[in-house]
């Protein structure tokens, strides 16, 4: 089969597009044929070596953390799947990706695809849909009627972010620049600041629940987002190289979101597309060949929005 991989960090030209051996899936695996991976930020680090302390790689190492694809092959004592099932999952940050005509998925970390779109472009959905849901749900614990401020609403995790806030009854602030002002009100946003032209301190004229801030922005403004926060709220950053600030005399909670793979969230969050509440949004489509000029783009800041990547058919 077709993969492209790395045999050692470095720069995107050390990504190759070349013939590998397809892989059998051993007890509790499942074969994928992949109908799309995508491109996250996370790939170039992993890629760059930046990250071998929390996502150790062996090498040659194949990039794409996001699957979609049809089941090809079962291993032993995997149920509850079928040979021909379309799924998608968010596949171990520390394994062989999906950046490949296929690839071995844990079976726990697969759900169904949604019917009412492509499967490729459903391929965008896995990371960045559960980093909205778990910052949103499981650490800002937002309910109806709160008040939340999305930082960095104009990237896939805060399109996400936006739709989820929404459809739970919150009060959506967004902040994102002239290019994807309208793409963030679409999505939802109640109030959209755009951050290139004005202060979001200024802005936000009463305190809000939670924040999640999506965007790498510098330590004093990430302390100033915090002061927006009500007494008892949350600051919930993806940054993890910055570390969320706190205020323990306002009881202002800080939390650092590592994302992880969770087949019941992800099934929600299909549940969701297929009723019409939940858009997936593709930038871009890419053949697999072009992946290694994709991470060089990425590199140059020029790559805007979820990027899928499609393996060529037969």
């Amino acid at each position: 089969m077709k993969a492209v991989r790395f045999h050692e960090y470095g720069d995107p030209d050390v990504l190759r597009y070349e013939d590998v051996e397809q892989p059998a899936p051993g007890a509790g695996q499942v074969r994928v044929r992949v109908a799309a991976t995508t491109f996250n930020p996370v790939d170039g680090n992993i890629r760059g070596g930046f990250m071998r302390g929390p996502i150790p790689v062996a090498l040659p190492h194949t990039p794409g953390i996001d699957v979609a694809g049809t089941v090809d092959a079962l291993g032993e004592g995997v149920d509850g799947l079928t040979v021909g099932d379309d799924v998608i999952g968010f596949l171990p940050m520390n394994g062989s990706g999906a950046a490949a005509e296929y690839v071995l998925a844990p079976a726990e970390v697969l759900t169904p695809a949604p019917r009412s779109v492509p499967l490729a472009d459903a391929a965008a959905l896995p990371l960045v849909g559960l980093t909205a849901y778990q910052a949103l749900f499981d650490q800002a614990r937002l309910t109806a009627g709160q008040r939340v401020l999305v930082n960095g609403a104009g990237g896939a995790v805060g399109g996400y972010a936006v739709q989820l806030a929404k459809n739970a009854g919150a009060h959506v602030i967004a902040t994102a620049g002239p290019r994807s002002t309208a793409a963030v009100t679409s999505a939802g946003a109640d109030d959209v600041i755009d951050h290139t032209t004005t202060s979001v301190t200024t802005a936000v004229t009463e305190p809000v629940d939670a924040v999640l801030n999506l965007a790498p922005v510098d330590p004093a403004e990430l302390d100033a987002l915090l002061t927006l926060v009500r007494p008892g709220g949350v600051l919930v950053n993806t940054t993890v190289w910055m570390p969320a600030p706190s205020d323990q005399e306002r009881d202002v909670r800080g939390i650092d979101l590592f994302v992880r793979s969770d087949a019941e969230q992800l099934a929600r969050l299909v549940t969701l597309v297929d009723r019409g509440r939940l858009h997936i949004a593709v930038a871009e489509r890419v053949p697999l060949a072009g992946l290694p000029t994709l991470h060089a783009r990425a590199a140059q800041g020029a790559v805007h929005g979820k990027v899928v990547v499609i393996p060529a058919t037969d």
